[in-house]
Parts: C-alpha cells; sequence; structure tokens
C-alpha cells in the first residue's frame, strides 16, 4: 500500500501524449489548444467608434464651439471619412471607423439634434474619448491564447476574429469503460433482489463528456478465462481503459491477475485513503494505460476525481490548474491513519471563503449521498481530529466556482 502522494507521482509521470489532430472551429469548444494562437493584425485593426454619436475635432471643442454642423454620416462597416472643415462634425455610429480628422466622439446623449446641426449639452467633454485606439489591446504579432489552453467561449471568438477556421487540438485517447461483476444488469432491467443496475459506468462515462472523449462501454463477468480473452482484445484496440469492480481481495476479484497475465505493469495497487483503497493503476506496451477502480461508487468516482483527471489533463497538455483550498465548516473526527477524502457541501463567506461543510454518509456504498455534496476535502493522513476554521485541498467535482 502506498501513500497517496507517492500514488499522484506515479500517475502523472505515467501521462501519455496522445498527439495533435486539426478539427474545424466549430468543433474546437471544450478541446485543448496545440498552437500558440498570434495576433494577425492590431487589436482593434483601426481607431474604432465606441459610442453613437458625433465625431469632431477637439480643438473646436477646445476653443469653445457648441454647435456643430453635420456634414455626414459614418456608418459601422463604410470605409474611413475624413472631417475637413472646422466647425462641423460627422454622425459615426458604434464599430464604425474613427474618421480622418476627428480625434473624439460625444454621444447623443449629451447632445440636442436639430435642423442638421449637434447642439453640445452641459457636458464636460474630454479628448480621445469614446474611441478604441488602433492596437491598444494587442499588436499584430502578439500572443493572444497560449498552448495549452482549454477552450471555451472566449477562445472561439478570439480563433474566429484571427481566421482560424481550423485549430490545432490534442488527440483524444480512444476509450472503454468496462464494468465487472455477476451482480449487475442493464439500467433498463428490473433487477432480482441479488441485483443491482450498473451506474459506475454511466458516471464515469459522463465525466469524460467534460473532455469531449467518446466512449465506449463494456461489461465483464466473474468468469476468469472470459476476463483474460476480453481484456487481450480491449488492450491492443483502446488507448486508455477504465476498470470498475473486480480489484479488491474477494475470491472473484480477477483482474489483478488477469491484467499481470497479459502483460500490463502494476504500478501501483492499494493507497493509504479512504475511501478507494484498493484502485489499481498500470501500463501495457508502456503506451496504454489501464485504470481498475474499486467497485464501490463513492470510491471509484472519488478515485476519477484524484487520480484520473490529472492524469487525462497532463495528458492532454492542458495548462496546469492551482491547487483549490476550502475552510473546514464543522470540527471532524477520523481514526483511521488513511488520507481521508471527505464528501462536503461548499458555501461561501463574506470573506470570499469557500467553506466546506461535510456532508454525513453510510459509507463507500452511499452512491446516493454524492447527490448532496459538491466536493471532497482531503484530510491528511497522521491525524485525528480537524477543527472547524481549518484549511485543507478540495477537490470539486460540481463546477460551481
Amino acid at each position: 500500500m502506498i501513500e497517496v502522494e507517492k500514488a499522484i507521482e506515479i500517475v502523472l509521470a505515467n501521462s501519455k501524449d496522445f498527439g495533435v489532430e486539426k478539427v474545424s472551429l466549430s468543433k474546437s469548444y471544450g478541446r485543448v489548444l496545440r498552437e500558440n494562437i498570434i495576433a494577425d493584425r492590431d487589436f482593434p485593426p483601426y481607431n474604432g467608434v465606441t459610442m453613437d454619436g458625433i465625431a469632431i475635432k477637439f480643438d473646436d471643442y477646445n476653443n469653445g464651439v457648441k454647435k456643430f454642423e453635420i456634414e455626414g454620416i459614418a456608418a459601422a462597416g463604410n470605409p474611413q471619412k475624413e472631417l475637413i472643415q472646422n466647425n462641423f462634425c460627422l454622425e459615426v455610429m458604434t464599430g464604425s471607423i474613427m474618421p480622418k480628422g476627428a480625434d473624439t466622439v460625444i454621444q447623443y446623449e449629451h447632445l440636442e439634434i436639430k435642423n442638421n446641426s449637434a447642439i453640445l449639452l452641459d457636458f464636460d467633454e474630454k479628448q480621445n474619448q469614446n474611441v478604441h485606439k488602433k492596437g491598444f489591446d494587442r499588436k499584430k504579432g502578439d500572443l493572444i491564447i497560449s498552448e495549452g489552453t482549454l477552450i471555451g467561449s472566449p477562445e472561439i471568438g478570439v480563433l474566429a476574429t484571427v481566421g482560424k477556421n481550423e485549430v490545432l487540438v490534442s488527440k483524444l485517447p480512444k476509450t472503454l469503460i468496462i464494468s465487472t461483476g455477476d451482480e449487475l444488469v442493464d439500467v433498463e432491467e428490473i433487477p432480482l433482489p441479488h441485483q443491482i443496475r450498473r451506474s459506475n459506468v454511466f458516471r464515469l462515462k459522463t465525466a469524460l463528456q467534460k473532455y469531449k472523449i467518446e466512449v465506449d462501454t463494456a461489461h465483464l463477468l466473474d468468469d476468469y478465462d472470459q476476463i483474460v480473452e476480453k481484456l487481450k482484445g480491449y488492450l491492443n484496440t483502446y488507448d486508455l481503459i477504465m476498470l470498475s469492480g473486480g480489484v479488491s481481495k474477494g475470491k472473484f476479484d480477477f483482474l489483478p491477475k488477469a491484467l499481470e497475465e497479459l502483460g500490463v505493469e502494476k504500478l501501483f495497487h492499494r493507497i493509504a485513503q479512504r475511501p478507494g483503497k484498493p484502485f489499481w493503476f498500470g501500463v501495457f506496451e508502456n503506451k496504454k494505460v489501464v485504470f481498475a477502480f474499486p467497485g464501490n461508487p463513492i470510491s471509484s468516482f472519488m478515485s476519477m476525481q484524484q487520480y484520473f483527471t490529472i492524469w487525462l489533463e497532463k495528458s492532454l497538455q492542458l495548462n496546469p490548474k492551482p491547487k483549490t483550498y476550502a475552510v473546514l465548516g464543522n470540527d471532524v473526527f477520523f481514526k483511521p491513519d488513511l488520507t481521508y477524502y471527505l464528501e462536503v457541501k461548499v458555501d461561501f463567506s463574506e470573506k470570499g471563503e469557500i467553506i466546506a461543510s461535510p456532508v454525513k454518509g453510510n459509507g463507500s456504498g452511499d452512491l446516493a449521498n454524492l447527490v448532496e455534496a459538491d466536493a471532497f476535502i482531503v484530510l491528511p493522513k497522521g491525524k485525528t481530529y480537524f477543527t472547524k476554521g481549518e484549511v485543507y485541498p478540495i477537490l470539486f467535482f460540481r463546477n460551481i466556482l
């Protein structure tokens, strides 16, 4: 049995870069960017008008002019116009290019338009107001988005702006999730008293949807020969295999032995933690990766949050995230000398603190208790009493920040 820190170190050391692929802009949302995005021209590309109103020469206003004759309109999308005469103005629309010869925009709210003239009301105007200067945000050639960024809506907007109709992103691993056990039946079936429906597969599969990974699923009965035969084919087909159940010390927990027989190198089995102590991790031919989670739903779910997520994000070359911490909302007593992943409900204090309050469950088989929680707070081994107000790392499984 190894410590949590060592298990994390081993998992991260065995991340795999699955390569890159080119996808259309419309399919890049949620993928990991694998190229630096450079400004192909200045941002903005011209001096832009930010308010509907009139464009003037500020010197006219400075010299006491309060009434400007309107000599035309500059609309968004039209070529640049030029303001030549003193004491004149051009009406301008938001998004239009600032007329040549003008340097200041006065919005309509500060004006009275009458008889083709713009009369300035009693407002203090400033030079260059309501003008977004060319190149003020970014210059041509500037780095806008770094490789390793998760592409969201803001990134989509930038990619479109620089003309990236196709984008290089991390290639996704071909993935299989396998449930094990004679007691499991399909979701649509009515289970007998000694049976339960398959749930871990669907929960694990849903967690991968966040990364746009399409997942195949399978089920293995508690038959050693069948397990070996099926796994042999799966190992030759998939980059990533995730198993649920069959890794503890029961008489029908065949997976560790079967994986060893097939040449999968065990990197660790059993971690000093609760829940999820029997978790198994290994590699095949140094390029395929196997995560074998315990069958108990809380154990498999927690292990995925702590180990699989960081492995996947590193494999996809996603830029590392800062560790998140929370304030313990209640006293906790935990006697076993194990790292304790405690289910918590999250709230926020007026000081901006994340408050994590324990959600009492009934052990690692209490699947329904996850519905009441938002995260796991990580309480280190070597300690029995954890006091309200102490700060510890937290693993969110709901997007509430």
